[in-house]
């Protein structure tokens, strides 16, 4: 009988979707990274190793919602911004 290191099922999702939409419409740096480790997912399952692909796919996942989040906080931050300037703007001729 022949024995394979090939893991059974199917490997975890690799959230590469996730990763490409967070490099494209949110934040390139985290997406790239995100990107990365989406990739590493099927090489580590190939490999044998569930609990690598399982770790991979769970940073994937982390780091795209990060550059989310991210992208999130940046927008906020770009509003409140022109919000504060202005109000300034119309209030400056009032002194």
């Amino acid at each position: 009988m022949e024995t394979t290191n090939q893991p059974m099922g199917t490997p975890p999702d690799n959230n590469l979707v996730w990763a490409i939409l967070c490099t494209v419409l949110c934040c390139l740096p985290l997406g790239i990274v995100s990107i990365i480790k989406a990739t590493k997912v099927k090489e580590l399952w190939a490999q044998g190793d569930t609990i690598g692909a399982q770790k991979a796919a769970d940073d994937a996942k982390k780091w795209a919602i990060w550059g989310a989040v991210a992208a999130a906080l940046v927008w906020v931050l770009y509003v409140i911004f022109f919000v504060v300037i202005g109000l300034g703007g119309a209030f400056a001729g009032y002194n």
